[in-house]
């Protein structure tokens, strides 16, 4: 889950007018935070949703990944330095109803699981790609694994990264690691938490120690700050986030409180399927590796200095383990 306090984190170093589908020359190689080579607004229940794309989907004999990012009410930005994948297949960002640049009409009847998942539908019919390889991350990781229960017809192979699948085993692991702290440290992250929390970089020092005195945050990227500003867009909701998840990492009020997806582990192609977090994630690797099991035949990957954010903290590590990955499930 990508929860308000590392969104918080996340702004420090980091239009809704529809647009019309756009095709520019296609590139014939895609750096991180490259331009897209087509954008377009997709209709879904709702409203309509931003898409971008690199690389010719019809053209290309490789099949896309399309990455579906967390919040709720995140945004596609933190996927945008691994575009460097579109030197060898097209790629897929979207921002989900409701944030980024897509519309954001706030009616609470959309904030439902299986609207999110038919919404990724609605995206894999407008760009013309018959399978997708699905890249989830947190609260994307609930869409990919609901995703390719519901359509495995659709399904090249799944990662879900930065495991969230079941809001129990979430809320379990947050308080675990909560017990590593010191009461002084508990009772700050209490005040982080709050309507008022401290100034300046306080919160976000405790947060780095919830999850290990060791994971080392990375420099701030200015390439980063440069694709936010050019992208524009009216960024993460919390609205959304707050309805369906709650106002607290450590605890779930929301929508979302009674989530539990995990029997959809049993339904999927687990020789198909990626379980990837970051060394120092928020997802536990204990409670990951029982996820692991119940998938038969799933794999687990390790994004060594890594936490949560990996794909933003360790995108060279990430890329190199997604690369293998998209690779070898082309080949099988």
């Amino acid at each position: 889950m990508i929860f308000r306090t590392l969104l918080a984190l996340a702004a420090a170093c980091c239009l809704s007018v529809p647009l019309a589908a756009q095709d520019a020359a296609p590139a014939t190689h895609a750096a991180a935070w490259a331009s897209p080579d087509k954008e377009l607004m997709v209709p879904v229940e709702g409203g309509e949703v931003y898409v971008r794309v690199n690389g010719d989907i019809a053209a290309s004999d490789k099949t896309p990944a399309i990455f579906i990012h967390g919040g709720p009410g995140g945004t596609h930005l933190g996927f945008a330095g691994l575009l460097g994948l579109a030197d060898e297949r097209p790629i897929i960002l979207y921002d989900q109803l409701g944030s980024g640049k897509s519309d954001r009409p706030n009616d609470p009847a959309n904030w439902r699981v299986e609207r999110f998942v038919e919404e990724l539908e609605a995206v894999r019919v407008a760009v013309g790609a018959e399978k997708l390889h699905l890249i989830g991350h947190s609260w994307g990781s609930a869409l990919a694994l609901e995703y390719a229960a519901k359509y495995p017809e659709h399904v090249a192979s799944t990662v879900l990264g930065g495991t969230f699948i079941s809001t129990i085993h979430w809320i379990t692991d947050a308080n675990l690691l909560l017990l590593d702290l010191p009461e002084e440290s508990r009772q700050l992250v209490k005040q982080c938490e709050g309507d008022d929390p401290p100034p300046g970089r306080t919160c976000g020092e405790v947060f780095t120690r919830v999850y290990s005195q060791y994971y080392v945050p990375p420099p701030r990227d200015p390439a980063a700050a440069e694709y936010a500003k050019q992208y524009g867009g009216q960024g993460f909701n919390p609205l959304i986030y707050n309805s369906m998840w709650g106002p607290s990492e450590f605890a779930s009020t929301g929508l979302l409180k009674n989530y539990d997806a995990t029997p959809k582990l049993l339904e999927i192609d687990g020789s198909r399927t990626l379980f990837l977090i970051g060394q120092y994630d928020s997802a536990r690797i204990d409670t990951v590796q029982e996820f692991v099991a119940l998938a038969s035949g799933a794999e687990l990957a390790v994004v060594p200095g890594g936490a949560h954010g990996f794909l933003r903290d360790r995108p060279i590590e990430t890329e190199a383990i997604l690369r293998g990955w998209l690779r070898r499930m082309d080949q099988e």
